[in-house]
C-alpha cells in the first residue's frame, strides 16, 4: 500500500487549522457579544458613578418598569371585578393617575432648591418610598375601600413612583450636559431598565390576580417603595456646604428656577419640540380599557385568562427591549425629524393591527387571536420604544444648566399632560360611541378615529429640529445665566459625580 505524499499531509493540516481557526474566531465573537453589555455597563460606572447605575435599575427597572407594569394589569381587574365600573369610567379615572406626573415641576423645584439636612436627592427617595408604601398597604389591606378612596390610593402609588423617577431624572439631565455624549447611552440604559422590569412585573401580575385576587394582589406593590427608602440612604451624594436653607434664600432659587425655565421656554428651539411631544401623545387617543374589556370578554370576545393577559403584556415588553436595543445600535445617529417622521408613520401603520383583530379578520385569514394579539403587541411596542426614545433624547438635551431637574421635570409633565389628554380623549370618545362592558359594537370605529388622528400627527413634524443627537438646541447663554444665577444664591455641588471626583464615604 502506497504511504501518502508530504503534499497530501499538509493539505489535511492546512484545511484543519483553518477550521480551528475559524472556529477560535466565532467563540471569539460570541464571548465579545455576551461581554459588551457588561463592558458597556462597566464604562457607563466608570464614567458616571455606580450608585447612579443603581438608581435607574432601581427607579426605571423595579419603581416604574415591575411596579408600573404590575399596576397596570392587576388595577384593571381591580376596577372590572371588584368595582365592576364601565370601561369609559375606567378610562377617565386612569388619567388621574398622570397628576403626580404632570406635578413634576413641583417635584423637580422641590429637589433642586430645597435640601433636606443638606441633602437634595436622598430625603425625595425616601419621601416617594414611604408615600408609595403606605399607599399599597392600606389598598390591600383595609377591605373593600369605596371608589374614590381606592383611586386615592392608586394616585399615591403613582405619586411615589413620579418623585422618585423626578429625583433621578434631574441626575441623569445634569450627567447628560457634562457628558453630552453618553446622553444616548443613559436613555438605553434606562430603557432596558424599564423594559426588563415591565417583562417581569407582566408575567407574575396574572399569577398573582389569579391566586390572591386583584386586591389582594395589590399588597405587591409595597415592595419596590420599600427598596426605594433604602436606595435613599445608600446613594452617594455630597452634602451641600449649608445644611439648613434659610427661607429667603429658598425663594430666592425658587424665583431663579422658574424665571430660567420660563426664560427657556420662549425659545423656539425649546417650545416648538415640546409642543409636538404634547401633540404626538394626546392626539392618539387611548383605548386600551376598551380594548382590556373585550379582551376578556367570554361572548364576543377572545376571552383571554388572567394569565394570558399578564403574558400578552410581558411579551410586548420583552418587544420594547428589543426597539431600545435597535435604537441604540442603529438608530441613535439619525437626525431627529427623519426619525420621529418615520417613527409616528410607523406607529400609525401598526394601530391598524388593532382594527383588524377587534373585525377578527384574523380569523377570516385563518390566524388565531392568541399568535396574532401576540404579533400585534410585538410589532407595537417596538414601535412605541422607536418613537419615544428620541423624544427623550431631545428632552435632556433642551435643559439648561442649573435647573436641570426643574426644567426636566418641565418637559416631562408636558408629556403626562400628553397622557392624561389622551386618556380622557379615549373616555370620552368610548362613551360617545357607547363602548360599555358589554356591548363592543362600535370599539372598532373609536380605533379607527384613533389611527387616523396618528396619521394627522405626522403634519406637525415640521416642529421637531433637524439637528443630530449630538448636537446643542439651546443657546449658550442660557446656560452661562443660569448656572452663574444659581451659583450666586448658593454654591451647590453635583451629587452624583465622575469617577474621577469620587470621595470616601
Amino acid at each position: 500500500m502506497e504511504s501518502e505524499s508530504p503534499d497530501s499531509d499538509k493539505l489535511i493540516h492546512s484545511s484543519t487549522t483553518a477550521c480551528e481557526q475559524k472556529h477560535s474566531r466565532g467563540v471569539h465573537n460570541l464571548v465579545r457579544l455576551l461581554s459588551e453589555p457588561s463592558q458597556w455597563l462597566q464604562m457607563l460606572s466608570d464614567k458616571l458613578n455606580p450608585t447612579f447605575i443603581l438608581g435607574v435599575f432601581l427607579v426605571y427597572g423595579l419603581s416604574q418598569g415591575f411596579a408600573g407594569s404590575y399596576f397596570k394589569v392587576v388595577s384593571d381587574y381591580y376596577w372590572k371585578d371588584v368595582q365592576k365600573l364601565q370601561p369609559s369610567a375606567v378610562q377617565v379615572l386612569i388619567g388621574f393617575y398622570y397628576i403626580p406626573w404632570v406635578m413634576k415641576p413641583v417635584w423637580g423645584i422641590l429637589t433642586d432648591v430645597f435640601p433636606v439636612r443638606g441633602y437634595r436627592r436622598r430625603p425625595y427617595f425616601v419621601a416617594a418610598g414611604v408615600v408609595g408604601a403606605v399607599s399599597a398597604l392600606t389598598l390591600a389591606l383595609t377591605g373593600r375601600l369605596s371608589a374614590a378612596v381606592a383611586l386615592g390610593c392608586m394616585v399615591g402609588i403613582t405619586a411615589g413612583e413620579a418623585i422618585a423617577d423626578v429625583t433621578i431624572d434631574a441626575c441623569i439631565a445634569r450627567n447628560s450636559i457634562e457628558f453630552r455624549a453618553l446622553a444616548a447611552d443613559m436613555q438605553s440604559l434606562c430603557g432596558v431598565c424599564s423594559s426588563a422590569g415591565s417583562l417581569v412585573g407582566y408575567l407574575v401580575s396574572g399569577l398573582f390576580v389569579h391566586h390572591l385576587g386583584p386586591q389582594g394582589a395589590l399588597g405587591v406593590l409595597a415592595l419596590p417603595p420599600a427598596l426605594l427608602i433604602v436606595l435613599g440612604f445608600v446613594i452617594y451624594e455630597l452634602r451641600t456646604s449649608v445644611p439648613r436653607l434659610e427661607q429667603k434664600r429658598a425663594v430666592d432659587k425658587v424665583n431663579v428656577a422658574v424665571g430660567g425655565m420660563f426664560r427657556t421656554m420662549k425659545y423656539p428651539q425649546v417650545w416648538k419640540p415640546s409642543l409636538f411631544m404634547y401633540l404626538s401623545l394626546a392626539l392618539s387617543i387611548s383605548t386600551h380599557e376598551g380594548q382590556f374589556y373585550w379582551y376578556t370578554d367570554p361572548k364576543v370576545g377572545p376571552a383571554f385568562s388572567q394569565e394570558f393577559v399578564g403574558m400578552i403584556y410581558a411579551i410586548g415588553s420583552l418587544a420594547s427591549m428589543v426597539g431600545v436595543l435597535i435604537y441604540h445600535k442603529f438608530l441613535k445617529d439619525y437626525p431627529f425629524r427623519n426619525l420621529l417622521f418615520f417613527a409616528q408613520l410607523l406607529y400609525a401603520i401598526s394601530g391598524m393591527l388593532d382594527l383588524i383583530f377587534i373585525l377578527r379578520w384574523n380569523l377570516t385569514l385563518g390566524i388565531p387571536d392568541s399568535f396574532f394579539v401576540i404579533c400585534e403587541q410585538c410589532v407595537s411596542h417596538i414601535v412605541s420604544k422607536l418613537r419615544w426614545m428620541p423624544m427623550i433624547v431631545l428632552s435632556t438635551k433642551l435643559c439648561p444648566l442649573g435647573i436641570e431637574g426643574t426644567f426636566f421635570a418641565l418637559l416631562m409633565c408636558i408629556d403626562s399632560l400628553g397622557s392624561l389628554s389622551s386618556k380622557g380623549g379615549g373616555g370620552l370618545v368610548l362613551h360617545a360611541f357607547h363602548v360599555t362592558r358589554t356591548d363592543f359594537t362600535n370599539l372598532w370605529l373609536v380605533i379607527l378615529l384613533r389611527n387616523l388622528l396618528r396619521v394627522a400627527t405626522l403634519s406637525l413634524i415640521f416642529l421637531v429640529p433637524m439637528g443630530e443627537q449630538t448636537d446643542t438646541f439651546i443657546p449658550s447663554d442660557i446656560l452661562t445665566k443660569n448656572v452663574v444665577v444659581v451659583k450666586s444664591v448658593e454654591d451647590d455641588t453635583i451629587e452624583l459625580v465622575p469617577v474621577n471626583q469620587k470621595l470616601d464615604v
